[in-house]
């Protein structure tokens, strides 16, 4: 049998999941069908989008576990170790069960005539619906991977579909227009289930909808939403008697559409205020204040900036950047960069990572660090300053690692 960490470095050496990945639904299909079909032993909510999918599925997941149902979630990417991305009950199983599945998955791969063995992302799903099924889960929250109609979640036959806003991300592969990446979202929609739709731009709402009319399903729209008595602070915020442990006002949106999804289901909203969702204005340190967020995209990084001019207007903010090559980091650079006094560069530990060199271009200023442990170092903030980490989620990874005083994650 295969060890947990050989699984992991097998896992990784299959490529990043992005990259490497192959839209269709031919292998994952094959695979479920040997198994079978894990994924039609539960309750599933099926949730795709650009932003706010992790943290809209952090909230329906501990809505469903405070009423009592036992629950499975299923997220990418993880932050530290790939078992966080499939979660029990709100914890991520542990490295047992994880190797347990992959071993189960991999041998099951190897014994069907496949063109190529499954990737990262079509292993790691496969592994999830099973242990879903061994361990007993009523109802999964699945996250998209990447788009919808092709992605490798969409095998399942979902009770509920949720699609949070739509922006440009990932355009390589769904599109470079808010119509064509909208048509991808939208291909989780399945006759027979209901769906909740985030506000979106005309543009997407339009496709959402045409598709909706289409398949004959009922639709709930946060429009739709009630919001009475709404308080927001550095933490989070509160309407409607719902408490939002995440803090951001972009939170109160896809807190609403979480509540419209429990609502679906018949489950009491009040569960929200149990949820944790770990890198996301995530408040990590106090005096200076650190703060962990993974804005790696125009759309996230605007709501990291609203964060800030609201609650962090009058103190200086040290901003300790890393991206990714493939990323819109001019765009994103132009959103927070300015709300910087200082600016810090340096590199999440994988290769598609851009060099500190080359952002220090882009913003003109800044000092460039080997390593976040590095970038702290030359943080030299006082006890009333800011200290903001962002941009790719790997690089909040290693600063959660390094904060924690854990190992760091594994490179591929």
């Amino acid at each position: 049998m295969i060890s947990y960490p050989d699984s992991v470095r097998f896992l990784y050496a299959l490529g990043n999941e992005i990259k490497t990945a192959k839209l269709g639904l031919d292998r994952i299909r094959a695979v479920l069908d040997a198994l079978e079909n894990p994924q039609r032993a539960f309750r599933v909510v099926h949730v795709a989008g650009t932003n706010g999918k992790g943290s809209t599925c952090a909230m329906i997941e501990a809505g469903l576990r405070a009423a009592g149902i036992r629950t499975g979630l299923f997220t990418s990417p993880h932050l530290i170790e790939p078992t966080e991305r499939i979660q029990i009950d709100g914890a991520p199983v542990s490295t047992g069960q994880f190797q347990r599945a992959f071993n189960v998955v991999h041998e099951t791969a190897c014994r069907l005539n496949l063109d190529c063995h499954p990737t990262y992302f079509e292993t790691v799903t496969a592994m999830g619906f099973w242990l879903f099924r061994e361990l007993g889960v009523e109802t999964a929250v699945v996250e998209v991977g990447l788009g919808g109609r092709l992605d490798a979640t969409n095998v399942v036959d979902p009770a509920l579909a949720v699609i949070t806003p739509i922006d440009f991300d990932h355009e390589a592969y769904l599109g470079h227009t808010l119509e064509a990446i909208a048509g991808e979202k939208a291909g989780i929609l399945k006759r027979g289930a209901p769906a909740i739709f985030a506000r979106q731009r005309p543009e997407a709402a339009a496709v959402l909808e045409r598709r909706a009319g289409e398949l004959g399903i009922a639709v709930k729209r946060a429009e739709e939403f009630v919001v009475r008595d709404l308080q927001i602070d550095a933490r989070g915020s509160s309407f409607s008697g719902i408490r939002v442990p995440l803090a951001g006002e972009h939170q109160v949106e896809n807190a609403i559409l979480a509540a419209l999804a429990l609502e679906s289901l018949e489950v009491p909203a009040a569960g929200i205020a149990e949820t944790r969702w770990p890198g996301r204005l995530e408040h990590v340190s106090p005096n200076p204040d650190i703060i962990l967020d993974g804005a790696h995209n125009p759309a996230g990084a605007r709501a990291l900036a609203q964060y800030l001019q609201r609650f962090y207007r009058d103190r200086k903010l040290w901003l300790i950047f890393g991206a990714m090559r493939d990323k819109a980091v001019e765009e994103i650079a132009g959103i927070l960069f300015p709300l910087a006094g200082e600016l810090i560069f340096t590199a999440p530990r994988y290769s598609r990572a851009l060099r500190p060199e080359a952002l220090r271009e882009i913003a003109g200023r800044g000092q460039p660090a080997d390593s976040i442990e590095e970038a702290l170092r030359l943080a030299a903030a006082g006890p009333d300053d800011g200290i903001v980490i962002t941009g790719s989620l790997f690089l909040i990874g290693e600063a959660r690692a390094y904060l924690a005083g854990r190992k760091q994650p594994a490179v591929y």
